[in-house]
């Protein structure tokens, strides 16, 4: 009799831990997978200040007309949308790709910046941001056949001689790597990231220490659950969804850049992204630069970075 006593204790304890975790999951889910409002993500004021270290670029983006292009998402679910500017008789092309939570219009300081260098910009919102349809945040891994699909659009539009390179910045910087090992059209020529993560499995499990102190336990079966409620909500478990396996499939020129202080995506896992392309390659660690800041922190070597790299695979 106590020995029955004592296991449905057991069982009761496990399933109530069970639901439990279950619960946490689902409440991490909503955090870190459901567009709205983050916390965690630091608000930036909208006011154009000339103390800004990138306030011609802010300026020049603010003034100049964009075209919006519209296409169906690769799930044929929802309607993407981009910005389109023009550089007059150019046949290059840049697309530009934001990070997490971001729109298009957070991106004008980069199509200032490729403008500058004689690029086209397209610039598209991923899903479920700015103004694309969609659900869930899909961290690259969704968003890495948008582009692809993106990228053919630009061609039947503009014309088979462009010559495009992909650019991307945090969350789009994992989407422009995982991008890098599909099969892309061969006017693909170079790809750009900028602070992109290793992994989504491994971007969630620093931020699950970091954010909210978690130890390794309860932290491991969390993101476990997560990742499996990511799989039947979004598609995909957050351990398939690697930057790094990606890159081993790239074989085209690829500049990794990452701020040398960033606590956000850690500045360790650019070393690792950086090793695992089969590609041409370069590295650029910008020194004392925090997330996504290397370009307002050092815009003259950026810029020059970029310049250079590219001057060597685009015509």
């Amino acid at each position: 009799m106590k020995h029955k006593k004592l296991w449905l204790a057991l069982i009761t304890v496990v399933l109530v831990l069970g639901v439990a975790l279950v619960g946490a999951g689902y409440y991490f889910f909503q955090v870190a997978c459901v567009p709205g409002e983050k916390s965690f993500l630091s608000s930036e004021s909208k006011t154009i200040k000339k103390s800004d270290p990138l306030y011609r670029e802010k300026s020049w983006f603010k003034r100049t007309a964009k075209q919006k292009y519209r296409i169906k998402s690769a799930n044929h679910k929802y309607e993407l949308v981009a910005n389109y500017i023009p550089s007059a008789g150019s046949r290059k092309t840049a697309v530009i790709l934001p990070g997490y939570m971001d729109r298009k219009e957070d991106m004008g300081t980069y199509d200032a910046l490729f403008h500058e260098l004689g690029y086209n910009t397209l610039t598209p919102d991923p899903q479920a941001q700015g103004e694309s349809g969609g659900k869930y945040i899909g961290y690259g891994w969704v968003e890495k056949d948008d582009i692809k699909k993106w990228i053919d659009f630009l061609l039947q539009k503009t014309g088979r001689q462009q010559q495009i390179v992909v650019f991307g910045l945090s969350m789009g910087g994992a989407t422009t790597m995982m991008v890098g090992g599909l099969n892309l059209p061969q006017q693909v020529k170079a790809l750009i990231e900028d602070c992109g993560y290793t992994s989504v499995k491994d971007e969630i499990e620093h931020e699950a220490k970091e954010l909210y102190s978690l130890p390794l336990i309860p932290r491991f079966p969390l993101v476990e659950i997560l990742s499996g409620i990511n799989r039947l909500k979004v598609g995909y478990l957050m351990g398939d969804a690697s930057s790094i396996k990606q890159l081993q499939k790239n074989h085209r020129p690829m500049l990794f850049i990452h701020g040398s202080r960033d606590n956000f995506v850690p500045t360790t896992m650019v070393y690792q992204n950086y090793r695992a392309s089969k590609g041409p390659k370069e590295i650029w660690v910008a020194p004392g630069s925090k997330h996504a800041k290397s370009f307002a922190d050092h815009p003259k070597e950026y810029r020059k970075r970029i310049a250079t790299f590219l001057s060597k695979y685009l015509k």
